[in-house]
């Protein structure tokens, strides 16, 4: 998801990629056979989907956003906006301003594949929410920015995990 590395952390996040998940401004080159999973938030988001693969015109949203993007335009899958909504109403309660990639993510498995396994959500042994590929110096910033509730999400994704529908390894 977003610009979440494999390289390097094959032991904890395996080697194989499927589907990465990037809205434009956390977009990253794909390898050859990746399916591209375009969350857009905002209409600019699918103009800039057009141009990364053509032009390159758009190379600004609310920040600098990669000008092209390498990815393979047949394995291009894009979230249906009523998905989010979906999703932001009806898993999250509307905590939040919206969920985050992740359970965008895992929402989306849990509906179209038969087992999901859980790997890297939630928070480190101090409490601190982060990316595992960054060296962040607010960890604790993800719970003040009030973009996603990762307190929420965390309690969903073991009530999911306690029902039997994923299988989640902390």
């Amino acid at each position: 998801m977003n610009k979440a590395p494999t390289a390097g952390f094959e032991e904890d996040v395996g080697a194989k990629t499927t589907h990465h998940f990037m809205y434009p401004e956390s977009a990253i080159n794909l390898n050859p056979g990746v399916h591209l999973v375009l969350v857009p938030f905002k209409p600019l988001d699918l103009e800039w989907l057009t141009s990364a693969l053509s032009s390159g015109d758009i190379q600004y949203t609310y920040e600098r956003v990669k000008q092209f993007i390498k990815a393979d335009k047949d394995k291009i899958l894009i979230v249906n906006p009523t998905f989010l909504k979906y999703i932001h109403d009806k898993w999250t309660k509307k905590h939040g301003k919206y969920p985050s990639t992740g359970l965008i993510a895992l929402i989306f498995a849990i509906h179209t594949c038969t087992q999901v396994s859980v790997f890297g959500f939630g928070a480190d042994s101090n409490g601190n929410w982060h990316h595992f590929w960054e060296e962040n110096d607010n960890p604790g910033g993800f719970h003040k920015t009030g973009v996603h509730d990762a307190v929420f999400e965390q309690r969903l994704i073991e009530r999911l995990a306690t029902e039997g529908k994923v299988a989640f390894y902390k």
